[in-house]
């Protein structure tokens, strides 16, 4: 299904200039731009666009290097906030932070013991599996000399 832009081009056919027409002009071009990145649901991409265009100019990059920064920026977006996106979906309640949540029905947990944890689970490298039994008749927990 074709759609036209707010300047009334076919999208197909709206990065280039209709015919008879030398250049577009930079509201053309703006509108055209937003309109496009709406449709393709990139806002990222429509705020740094004209950023990344002026850096552009003055750099010299190529078309490609323009069109390559321009959606790095959008997956970075995207990356960023793809979380919180899933969170909104998923319906989970509201994010709790140790500070929120209700210990009162807990017994003998108190917010020291509570932040205690937390902190020490964070900091913590998890600990490798101790492996009893073995392979061959030697243990996984015997020294490396021989069977056990």
């Amino acid at each position: 299904m074709a759609r036209t832009t707010p300047t009334g081009q076919n999208t197909t056919t709206a990065a280039r200039p209709p015919d008879g027409q030398a250049t577009r002009t930079g509201r053309q071009t703006t509108a055209d731009l937003a309109f496009l990145a709406r449709a393709m649901k990139a806002p990222a991409l429509l705020d740094a666009a004209e950023r990344l265009a002026e850096r552009a100019q003055a750099e010299s990059w190529t078309h490609l290097e323009y069109l390559v920064a321009c959606l790095q920026r959008e997956v970075a977006a995207r990356e960023a906030h793809g979380g919180e996106g899933r969170i909104r979906a998923a319906r989970f309640p509201a994010i709790k932070t140790l500070e929120d949540l209700d210990l009162t029905h807990l017994r003998g947990l108190t917010r020291g013991r509570a932040a205690a944890r937390a902190t020490a689970a964070a900091a913590e490298p998890p600990r490798p599996p101790l492996l009893t039994g073995g392979v061959d008749g030697v243990r996984a927990d015997a020294p490396e000399d021989g069977p056990g």
